[in-house]
């Protein structure tokens, strides 16, 4: 083995995978220091190349596998070398579980400072495939062409995902074997039927089809789509829209989203309802949400009802609390959690899932729930009647994968809830606030680790705080 300073980028060197880090990378060593290794699974021996070099660690890319691991196996996606999304699938199941339930309490020690932290057993998702509720997906006229067929030309035409490290370039998807079998048929469908319509070029933002994003719900069989553009036109779609409705009856809804930006995001500036209504309806446990096309729901619905299931456990609602849902989406925490409560109060900043919430409690005739719009950083401060409310026993809170900013910490000490579910698909920074929290006022009780992402480096957790 080389000597760590004789090791350079570019070089090649031969490794023994150990274990994955958080993030999804393989670990291996070099004379003791850790090296990162991308595409690469525990039990591996790979030649690897070194493409960086940093004074505590290495990071390099498997080239070739010269041992294969006791827990590969074999993946079903024809398109796994080149997309990079399900980058675990050719590790068993199993491994992949063990390696988060892990990761989840190295973070917490690491970036946490918890050593002994009680951590139970990950929640395994049983629906290992065809699991996720919510697929997005763009088009382009400058196709990323697979490593296995360099030596044709790039399509013109291309509607899939956007290929590791490139912005610019979209790898076209046969067949997503983690969204649903429906959803797969529609994008074919779609693939086919928009093959005459110009694709949107994101280098000189031009053309007209941006993106698609299909919605499945796995409870009530409704299926939303929504296709994006650049422009108003809905006629050039009509096509389209006719075939879809035809053929897929359970599609309730079509909404077709218009943005002018020129960054790649697919949240248009306006909405036109094409087909049904402008949002679809999902059902978890005794509740029915409508998820209209820009809100957030949880991507796996069946891994949701075990997540909120927790959620619900360790608030220890008894009926006489009053609850603060932080980061509440459409409402689906504080809806579910409404029964057992006082009263519930949610706080979120997109207005459409806040307005979205206020019509699922209604839909729910759920009258001891209210929601309020703003920016989390300060609605505490700045929003008159948030700032007068009665003082929570129980704060649950799901921010997004940044993690909470310092003023909202503040303001969770300062109305020193009894009780503080934390749930967050970023253990990283979900590890940093509680550290903050438990250097105040907290004291950190329970990790509870769910797979909500089987085949990915993702982790959902809910670490519950009790007050000193």
């Amino acid at each position: 083995m080389n000597e760590p300073n004789t090791i350079k980028k570019g070089m090649d060197v031969e490794l023994e995978i150990e274990s994955l880090a958080f993030g999804g990378m393989g670990v291996s060593r070099i004379n003791e220091k850790v090296t990162f290794v991308k595409n690469a699974i525990p039990g591996q021996t790979v030649t690897a190349r070194i493409t960086k070099k940093r004074t505590s660690y290495l990071e390099a890319r498997s080239l070739e596998v010269l041992t294969e691991s006791p827990h590969f196996v074999p993946v079903k996606c024809e398109h796994f070398a080149d997309c990079g999304g399900c980058t675990f699938q050719n590790l068993d199941y199993e491994q992949q579980v063990s390696a988060k339930e892990l990761q989840v309490k190295d973070v917490f020690r690491r970036i946490g400072g918890f050593k002994d932290v009680d951590c139970d057993s990950i929640v395994k998702c049983e629906e290992i495939f065809h699991y996720r509720n919510k697929m997005e997906f763009t088009f382009s006229n400058q196709e990323y062409v697979p490593e296995s067929e360099k030596e044709r030309s790039p399509s013109k035409f291309a509607l899939g995902l956007h290929a590791p490290g490139r912005w610019d370039k979209i790898l076209n998807i046969n067949e997503c074997h983690i969204q649903t079998e429906i959803a797969n048929e529609i994008l074919q469908s779609i693939k086919e039927l928009s093959s005459g319509i110009e694709p949107y070029n994101i280098r000189e933002h031009t053309g007209f089809l941006r993106n698609v994003m299909i919605r499945v719900a796995a409870n009530t069989n409704e299926i939303m789509v929504n296709i994006v553009t650049s422009r108003d036109e809905p006629q050039t779609l009509d096509t389209m829209l006719h075939s879809l409705i035809a053929k897929f009856p359970n599609i309730t809804s079509i909404v077709n989203n218009i943005t002018t930006r020129k960054a790649g995001v697919s949240m248009g500036e306006h909405q036109i309802v094409l087909h049904g209504n402008e949002y679809m309806l999902e059902k978890l446990g005794d509740y029915e949400f409508m998820i209209s096309a820009d809100s957030f729901f949880q991507t796996n619905t069946r891994q949701a009802e075990k997540l909120y299931d927790i959620i619900l456990e360790e608030s220890e609602l008894t009926g006489s609390e009053i609850v603060y849902d932080l980061f509440c989406g459409t409402g689906s925490i504080s809806l579910f959690l409404s029964k057992h409560a006082k009263m519930v109060y949610g706080f979120e900043l997109v207005m459409s899932a806040v307005q979205d919430a206020m019509q699922n409690a209604i839909h729910n005739k759920v009258k001891n729930a209210w929601f309020f719009g703003g920016n989390l950083e300060n609605i505490f401060r700045e929003n008159t009647e948030a700032k007068g409310l009665e003082l929570p026993d129980v704060l649950v809170v799901d921010p997004p994968r940044a993690g909470l900013h310092v003023k909202t910490i503040e303001d969770i000490i300062e109305k020193s809830p009894k009780r503080i579910v934390y749930v967050s698909c970023n253990p990283a920074s979900q590890a940093r606030d509680v550290a903050l929290l438990c250097n105040e006022k907290y004291e950190l009780k329970k990790l509870r680790p769910v797979d909500m992402f089987p085949h990915t480096p993702h982790v959902e957790n809910v670490a519950t705080l009790i007050l000193k």
